[in-house]
């Protein structure tokens, strides 16, 4: 039997009751039991479960308009799947959303894949498309590549490309001149980032290994005929003419110890890259980083072509600017969404290693409102 004790105002925990009679046996009985005092209404009670107004409707026939069946597993098309992700019957994760996205703005497109290797996507892009203050068409896109190292590295490219996309779309039609944007842009993206690593001094002590969110990125803005293109880290844009007899070109310069060997004049780009170290990045958005220093620049193409905008995701399997014109599809200015599928199949065709996010560009701009087939 329970002890007999008092509450903290001096009232009894259990008061004396006489047993009430077990309930009668039959083949309604619960398990239940229906004989216990009801508990009192200010004590704080747990929510209560979701489906149990379903399944009280289901028992009283009355009807269940808010039911929903749990969704189906991907792989074995028969067990349900878990709050988790995971199917009940075969184990197998469910796709989350960010495995595979893809998007349209007016002419320019994205497409971003978590890989055949990792077990998430920690690449993140944002696409726009806006108009200059005399009505002059303006496309941007952002990429950023999550630092896998870091902690929370999808929650940084994420926060980074909407920091960075949201300026641009906010400081073009105002006027500011695209580089300056795009310099305002990045400067954006690192304060957003950088917020992601306000953690109570608590949190580290419990778990000291953690290091603050950071992520790359490479962004670029067609408009006026001018292609302005900023990045930090190893993220990459390329130039590639609709002429495929003119030279394609790489717009930007990686952040890393590869490139820092070669600028140094110590080792060829064949042996940089080459080297086991080849991909430490030197620079990044993140409250660890040394210092932001923003790379950005302005560049005014004689003719019409795409750019395209990737993380090393890409590059890795078209790491010159002749490879990627190569791979990328001979009317990518008209069909920029499909030439991004494109580009990100040639990357899971080779390997899949890393995520993979490709923007692709149409240079110049067209009229506001267009799109890809």
């Amino acid at each position: 039997t329970d002890l007999p004790g008092t509450d903290s105002g001096g009232h009894p925990l259990h008061p004396m009751e006489p047993a009430a009679p077990p309930a009668p046996a039959g083949p309604t009985a619960s398990g239940v039991r229906l004989d216990r005092p009801a508990e009192p209404e200010e004590y704080p009670l747990q929510a209560p479960d979701p489906q149990a107004p379903n399944a009280r409707a289901a028992q009283s026939g009355a009807p269940q308009e808010h039911a929903q069946p749990a969704p189906t597993c991907v792989a074995c098309r028969a067990g349900r799947v878990d709050s988790d992700g995971y199917c009940e019957n075969c184990g197998h994760a469910q796709p989350r959303e960010r495995d595979h996205m893809e998007r349209e703005s007016g002419p320019v497109a994205a497409v971003s894949d978590r890989g055949l290797r990792h077990h998430r996507n920690e690449d993140a892009f944002t696409v726009g498309h806006t108009a200059l203050p005399d009505g002059t068409p303006a496309a941007l896109a952002v990429v950023c590549d999550g630092v896998s190292s870091a902690t929370r590295p999808d929650e940084a490219s994420a926060a980074a490309a909407r920091a960075a996309g949201d300026t641009l779309l906010a400081a073009l039609p105002r006027g500011t001149h695209p580089q300056a944007a795009m310099h305002e842009a990045i400067v954006a993206a690192a304060q957003a980032v950088n917020a992601l690593a306000g953690e109570p001094d608590a949190a580290r002590e419990h778990d000291p290994h953690q290091n603050a969110p950071a992520c790359t990125i490479v962004s670029a803005v067609v408009a006026a005929g001018l292609l302005v293109v900023g990045w930090v880290g190893d993220s990459r844009a390329y130039w590639v003419p609709d002429d495929r007899g003119a030279p394609p070109a790489r717009l930007t310069e990686d952040d890393s110890w590869a490139a820092q060997m070669v600028a140094a004049g110590l080792m060829s780009e064949a042996e940089a890259y080459a080297d086991e170290r080849a991909h430490a990045i030197t620079g990044w958005l993140g409250a660890d980083a040394y210092e932001l220093d923003p790379h950005t620049a302005s560049f005014e193409p004689d003719r019409p072509g795409v750019v395209v905008v990737c993380t090393d995701g890409l590059w890795n399997y078209a790491e010159t600017a002749a490879e990627m014109a190569e791979t990328i599809p001979a009317d990518a200015a008209v069909r920029p969404l499909h030439s991004a599928r494109v580009l990100v199949g040639h990357a899971l065709d080779g390997g899949g290693h890393d995520n993979v996010t490709v923007a692709v560009l149409p240079f110049p701009a067209p009229p506001r409102g267009a799109g890809s087939a």
